[in-house]
């Protein structure tokens, strides 16, 4: 089918396509699922890409509260997505780029702007095909040049927001041939108070989706335990799929679990076959082992990691988590996270950090907690205490310098305090004139000069390193000779920017305006949190415990 001249939609490109669905509740673990297919399939020699549709109205995630969506994931290419994409690219090895997040806002936009600019010759501007295709033609394109591409689409089959996203889908069924295209739909199976697995939900889920015109291909059955088979056999009569179409997803204590589980169901075998490249696999005597190398590694230490942040929810910081997990695949010791609400820590910050082997305070937006952050800071500079600020930690700790060892008592980032003496932290000149706030900051990858003979050196073991940002304030250019005294050194530099802080009479204080948790992996865990880890581990020995601030 040629290439439509009114939607610009070409049907040719992609090869092979899985879609993944939800339903009964949104949260069950899509996007887990998703990866840990595409980890399967590249383990077996496949080049898997992945695409995640989020139907609401905004044009990205980076004006959305972390407590209500999680955190605000940034890619390479300065995209500000969905966390999912952070699980792909953790999961799948790969970098992905803001064309892999589709979203309504992004969509609409679009239409909306070839529609002003007369694109269209006239013609009524609809859902149905101007809309649709542009979720064809972004997902084609972004699954261009991959053996597979697992498209997973946000909320719950059944909201109306997803609607036109289900319809692209169900258009998609039929310009492909049948084995290059796979749907697979995730539901919840809840367990009734007699400990029997309820398949009701599932089946008015699966019923819905029929409704719309899609028939799965595949469900996967969310539970806290595997799926009885009798349970299975119950799923597949009613949602008219086989019995071996019916895979359970039970909860492990790891997610990283996730692939060897699915694997152990033989799910990455089914998806091969139904897409007719199974004869391409890799043998299985050949395919990658690495990954449950990686996570079944023994963990023979243990450090508490206190992360001072104001957003009491895990998916806050999902990335920080996950590069403090990957520093403790790597240096062989279980990393507990500790959690430690920034608005207490003003006045309780001894109390609450008394327990940590190292104090991680991490990015955010906002005058809410700054205080507390400033004193975590303190904390691990006067007790020693490994120390990892990012981002905004990164300039709370230019804060604390500035106001207890240099006596600049109100000195502050102008963003939450502007009419502080001494603004250390400011705009720069080219962020005056910005009024948007979306999409205007300073984001995704940029180069950092590193200083010999420094510390920054040591962690990363070269003169400069690549990370990504999300942050629109800096270090003041005016005060950075004053900040440069009584232990303090700016190790890492991008022109004018101060990028890496140290200092020299601490045993581990490092600081980054960038997100190095954003480029962390199971088999890559970033520079700085595995320098975090092994220091922690030197200072075990002298740190008090306090298990009821563990998480």
């Amino acid at each position: 089918m040629p290439t439509d001249p009114d939607t610009g939609y070409d049907p040719s490109l992609g090869r092979k396509f899985v879609f993944v669905t939800g339903g009964v509740m949104s949260g069950l673990g899509k996007g887990i699922t998703a990866a840990s297919t595409g980890r399967l399939l590249a383990n077996a020699g496949f080049d898997v890409t992945a695409v995640k549709v989020d139907p609401y109205l905004n044009v990205d995630a980076g004006t959305m509260n972390p407590y209500e969506h999680g955190e605000v994931y940034v890619l390479k290419d300065g995209g500000e997505v969905d966390l999912d994409l952070g699980n792909y690219e953790r999961f799948l090895g790969t970098d992905m780029t803001f064309d892999h997040n589709v979203t309504t806002g992004k969509t609409y936009q679009h239409v909306i702007e070839r529609e002003r600019a007369g694109d269209y010759l006239g013609k009524t501007v609809q859902i149905i095909p101007h809309v649709t295709d542009d979720i064809k033609r972004r997902i084609r394109e972004a699954a261009e040049g991959s053996d597979v591409c697992l498209i997973e689409i946000g909320g719950t089959v059944g909201d109306i927001e997803s609607m036109p996203f289900l319809e692209a889908l169900r258009q998609f069924a039929h310009e492909e041939d049948d084995e290059d295209i796979l749907f697979t739909h995730v539901t919840l199976v809840p367990y009734s108070k007699n400990g029997e697995q309820k398949t009701k939900p599932t089946q008015h889920s699966v019923k819905e989706l029929r409704s719309i015109g899609l028939q799965p291909d595949i469900l996967v059955g969310r539970a806290d335990d595997r799926l009885d088979p009798e349970t299975k056999e119950k799923i597949a009569l009613f949602c008219d799929v086989p019995t071996d179409a019916v895979f359970s997803n039970p909860d492990v204590e790891d997610i990283y679990h996730v692939p060897l589980m699915v694997e152990d169901e033989g799910l990455d075998e089914y998806v091969m076959e139904r897409l007719g490249i199974a004869d391409e696999a890799l043998p299985k005597a050949e395919r990658s082992t690495e990954w449950r190398e990686l996570v079944t590694r023994d963990r023979d230490r243990e450090i508490d990691v206190a992360l001072v942040g104001k957003y009491a929810l895990e998916d806050a910081y999902m990335s920080i988590h996950e590069a403090l997990k990957h520093a403790g695949i790597q240096t062989e010791t279980e990393v507990n996270v500790l959690w430690v609400d920034a608005d207490e820590t003003e006045d309780l910050h001894e109390e609450r950090l008394a327990s940590a082997d190292a104090v991680v305070v991490p990015g955010g937006f906002g005058s809410r907690g700054t205080d507390g952050k400033i004193e975590a800071v303190r904390y691990a500079r006067e007790n020693d205490v490994p120390f990892l600020g990012l981002c905004l930690g990164f300039q709370m700790a230019v804060v604390e310098h500035a106001r207890n060892v240099l006596g600049l008592e109100d000195a502050h980032s102008a963003e939450i305090d502007p009419d502080t003496t001494y603004p250390v932290i400011d705009l720069l000149p080219e962020q005056y004139e910005t009024e948007d706030m979306g999409g205007t900051m300073r984001l995704g990858a940029h180069e950092t000069d590193i200083d010999p003979d420094t510390l920054a050196a040591e962690v990363y073991g070269a003169d400069s390193c690549t990370e990504r940002h999300r942050h629109r304030y800096e270090v003041n250019p005016e005060y950075i000779d004053e900040l440069e005294a009584d232990g303090l050194t700016f190790s890492g530099r991008a022109d004018n920017r101060m990028e890496i802080l140290e200092r020299a009479d601490h045993p581990f204080f490092f600081g980054t305006q960038a997100h190095p948790e954003f480029r962390s992996r199971p088999d890559r865990a970033s520079p700085p949190f595995v320098a975090l880890v092994e220091a922690a581990l030197g200072s075990t020995d002298t740190t008090e415990r306090n298990a009821d601030v563990r998480l």
